[in-house]
């Protein structure tokens, strides 16, 4: 698959199932995510992995967090909670760790994290690897941050779900980028 193609065609795949990345897989998404942009060489991220036995108890971990800021969550909200991590054999935590600097703001190493999961994304379609990248309240809620380890200088960018697809990939649809560009001109 050449680069052109690569970009134009990749697309998410939500529905996933065993077998997880292998190892070299996995070195190889982060890798790419490591040529991101990255203005100061800070390198503004870190990753961390879930698999196995481990997406259970990310599962409590999630419902932790919703049972602290929704504590009347009915069963069913817990229980489609807890599930969340089961929906992929990997999940890949990407992190943005943000550092003072004088000249690197923080929304730019916030960006470059961005970057760095996209980067992922390419690499597993590039691999044939199923990829969806995930957010939602998971990744803003302070109990699940604690509960990952962050510090205050980190945020959730992505879960990263991972695995081998279970259907076919569609074919992406024709955007037609025209109406999202306009010339710019100094005079008004």
């Amino acid at each position: 698959m050449d680069a052109l193609e690569l970009l134009l065609k990749r697309v998410s795949v939500p529905r996933l199932k065993e077998p997880a990345p292998s190892a070299e897989q996995l070195d190889l998404m982060l890798r790419a995510a490591l040529r991101a942009p990255d203005h100061g060489q800070l390198n503004p991220w870190r990753f961390l992995t879930i698999q196995g036995e481990e997406r259970q108890q990310l599962g409590e971990l999630f419902v932790e967090g919703l049972l602290s800021t929704t504590p009347e969550a009915d069963a069913e909200q817990i229980n489609r909670t807890r599930e969340l991590p089961l929906r992929a054999p990997m999940i890949l935590v990407v992190i943005a760790t943000i550092t003072e600097h004088e000249k690197v703001p923080a929304h730019e190493q916030l960006l470059a994290a961005g970057c760095a999961a996209h980067g992922i994304l390419l690499a597993a379609h590039a691999l044939g690897v199923g990829a969806v990248w995930r957010t939602g309240v998971v990744a803003e809620n302070p109990v699940i941050q604690q509960g990952l380890g962050l510090q205050d200088n980190e945020q959730i960018v992505a879960y990263m779900y991972l695995g081998t697809p279970i259907n076919s990939l569609r074919n992406p649809p024709y955007v037609d980028p025209a109406p999202l560009v306009r010339s710019w001109s100094a005079r008004h």
